[in-house]
């Protein structure tokens, strides 16, 4: 049977860095990039005889979450240990959430070919991270870097409802853009803060019994999640068309060789010997806390899409691309209440600026020019003070200097020339010089009249008023 005849079924849990200044049970740093090491303390190296104390913004940023993806929140939930043996796990078990997590039950809404699809979350949990492993520094070595041992996380697991690899990506687009909207998360999958794992197994088309599942991990890009889930979907089907069993295990995906490899067979829930961790006591989170925090939630990417194609009237394209980023739908919708051409508006968004802010590195948040500006620039334009072309030069100047566009436009001397007795005066030079090609215009080779155009453009410098230009020329030359 070919690939076409299984139906894989996926499921992704997600790890996401919590966006607080420190870790999860002490006072260390969580900062990104420091010297290995620096950020430790007796608390998160285990050190014997130490406490932890719950952070309570990890806690704050649990229900936030959950409830952002509709979950049940728990009001009294249970810490536990999973015990396991790792180089980079300094006291030999994790702080974690097991049978009692703080969110059950919720789900997240994706797009796919056939149209929107409800993906189930089982389950949201806090957990401390471990270390860092360097193998192969220099010498054969193996080194261990604890900075990052206790840096808090969410891991968000969903229910096994993907069905093939681009469906997986959406998924985990969609839950970045949450997750980053919400500000719990800076959604970086370079520097490890935001990562996932995907359970993979195949089954017959038209089979209601799941297979036997595999966990991919070292999935730090989009499209090294597509390129995993679909290598391994292929090998477990290559395994069981050969007659063989798939075997539950956890599988690496080696970027270099585009396969899986295996790591380890997959240990049961009862292999980590988990029990109730002693040092913390339940966390309990009243209803009152739960409903503040409903109220605080922010527009969410989906319904903010849905409420700027319908209330700016944008294509599903643009309005994609622009709620994005929450600080780029805000700028826009700063920028919409000084000029009401919203298509226009985006695509200045889309082009332009979106041009300057790759070019120069700089975040949205430092732009040097306010909304009002923008508009009155786009406004300028519109009426033919500036052309468009010469509009961009003034954004250009605006972004480096933060200058108001009428002053940047006085000073550079772009202002547009609507004076219709200085273009005709143009006009008729040009005709003048070139009969040879208003005998060919008028011979039926209209083509000829963009060489007219550009003439006069350029003889103006470029400042002649385009539609003037036109309706002149056109009345000139008898149309």
């Amino acid at each position: 049977m070919p690939v076409s005849d299984f139906q894989p079924v996926i499921g992704l849990e997600v790890h996401a860095q919590l966006l607080t200044q420190s870790k999860i049970f002490c006072g260390c740093s969580t900062a990104f990039g420091a010297e290995p090491n620096r950020n430790t303390c007796p608390v998160c190296l285990g050190m014997p005889g130490v406490l932890p104390v719950l952070n309570q913004r990890v806690a704050e940023f649990a229900v936030r979450t959950g409830l952002a993806l509709e979950c049940t929140i728990r009001p009294t939930s249970v810490w536990s240990r999973k015990n396991y043996f790792y180089p980079d796990l300094p006291k030999g078990y994790q702080i974690t959430q097991f049978d009692q997590p703080i969110c059950e039950h919720g789900r997240l809404v994706i797009d796919t070919p056939l149209g929107e699809k409800v993906i189930r979350i089982l389950r949201i949990h806090m957990e401390e991270d471990a270390g860092k492993s360097v193998h192969d520094a220099g010498g054969g070595q193996s080194l261990v870097d604890l900075n990052r041992a206790g840096v808090p996380l969410l891991e968000i697991v969903s229910q096994p409802d993907l069905r093939d690899a681009d469906e997986a990506v959406e998924y985990l687009k969609a839950m970045r853009d949450v997750l980053v909207y919400l500000g719990v998360n800076d959604g970086n999958l370079e520097e490890g803060s935001f990562r996932c794992d995907a359970n993979v197994s195949v089954m017959p088309k038209g089979s209601t019994t799941f297979g036997q599942r595999c966990e991919l991990k070292n999935l730090n890009s989009f499209r090294f999640l597509k390129q995993a889930i679909e290598y391994e979907i292929a090998r477990q089907v290559d395994v069981i068309e050969s007659g063989g069993k798939v075997v539950q295990e956890t599988r690496l995906w080696d970027v270099s060789k585009g396969v899986t490899r295996s790591m380890r067979s997959k240990e049961e829930a009862h292999d980590y010997r988990y029990f109730p961790e002693p040092d913390l006591p339940p966390l309990h989170v009243s209803a009152e806390a739960i409903d503040a925090a409903a109220q605080a939630l922010p527009e969410l990417p989906r319904a903010k899409l849905q409420r700027f194609t319908s209330q700016y009237g944008l294509p599903a394209y643009d309005a994609r691309i622009l709620t994005a980023e929450r600080p780029l739908a805000d700028y826009f919708e700063a920028c919409a209440g000084h000029y009401k051409d919203y298509k226009k508006l985006s695509n200045w968004f889309l082009g332009e600026l979106m041009r300057l802010l790759k070019e120069e590195g700089t975040p949205l948040s430092a732009l040097r020019f306010t909304p009002a500006q923008l508009g009155a620039l786009l406004g300028a334009v519109d009426q033919g003070t500036v052309s468009a072309n010469a509009g961009k030069d003034v954004l250009g100047e605006m972004f480096r200097t933060g200058k108001a566009p009428a002053d940047i436009i006085a000073e550079k001397g772009l202002a547009q020339v609507s004076d219709t007795g200085a273009i005709e005066a143009v006009v008729d030079d040009i005709l003048a010089k070139n009969a040879g090609e208003i005998e060919k215009y008028r011979a039926g080779k209209k083509q000829v009249f963009g060489f007219f155009v550009g003439q006069v453009m350029r003889a103006m410098k470029g400042k002649g008023n385009p539609a003037l230009v036109n309706e002149l020329l056109k009345k000139k030359l008898g149309d």
